[in-house]
């Protein structure tokens, strides 16, 4: 009987370390982050194809309770462009540019990102998130990315990233993959005019400061 107590006590603090630990866990490090990171990619390598660079990939998402704003209505601001790293994850997954990236001993970061929020996303609201590479050139990759709502195909915010290609020319991977010549780019959008004629406007002014 003493023995059968003794296993209870031990059972019972075995378990109290192991929640402690998966508290501690969620405290210090945002699980659910990279938790959804690796479903979002191995999902996609089980059970979609592979696409190619210029087409479009698509990734899934609700609004969930810890995706509220402060008045518990809609999504946060904030949680649209934590949404966007899963996008892109799986995007440069399936098109295969990462690891070409990675190949050349280079890699890729997120270098600016603007966004039209066109209308709110409530809760429990299932909605798709599209990527698509919209143009290029030897230092940048430029993505065009939207939320739309499932139950009324309605586009809920617009973004257009700029991701920074370290350590490789980016134009040389991503037309290889393409197939096509080096010198290849495609042709800008209006938008992206004005988004990579504000950026070139910011740097060239904070570079007035810094001298």
């Amino acid at each position: 009987m003493l023995k059968v107590e003794l296993d209870l006590d031990l059972m019972m603090l075995l378990c109290a370390i192991v929640l402690a630990a998966i508290v501690l866990l969620f405290v210090l490090i945002d699980i659910q982050y990279f938790v959804r990171s690796i479903f979002v990619l191995v999902w996609g390598r089980i059970f979609e194809p592979r696409k190619r660079p210029d087409e479009l990939t698509t990734i899934f998402g609700m609004c969930t309770t810890s995706d509220l704003d402060i008045i518990f209505a809609h999504m946060n601001n904030a949680r649209y462009v934590r949404e966007l790293d899963f996008a892109r994850f799986h995007f440069y997954d399936r098109t295969g540019i990462y690891k070409a990236i990675l190949g050349k001993k280079g890699n890729v970061l997120q270098s600016a990102c603007i966004i039209r929020y066109r209308r709110t996303i409530p809760l429990f609201t299932m909605y798709r998130i599209t990527t698509k590479m919209v143009y290029w050139d030897d230092k940048s990759i430029y993505l065009e990315q939207r939320f739309i709502s499932l139950r009324d195909k309605f586009i809920k915010a617009v973004v257009f990233s700029k991701q920074g290609v370290v350590g490789v020319n980016a134009a040389e991977i991503v037309n290889k993959l393409l197939n096509k010549d080096d010198d290849y780019r495609p042709e800008k959008s209006e938008e992206l005019e004005h988004f990579i004629k504000c950026l070139d406007a910011s740097s060239m002014r904070l570079r007035k400061k810094d001298d």
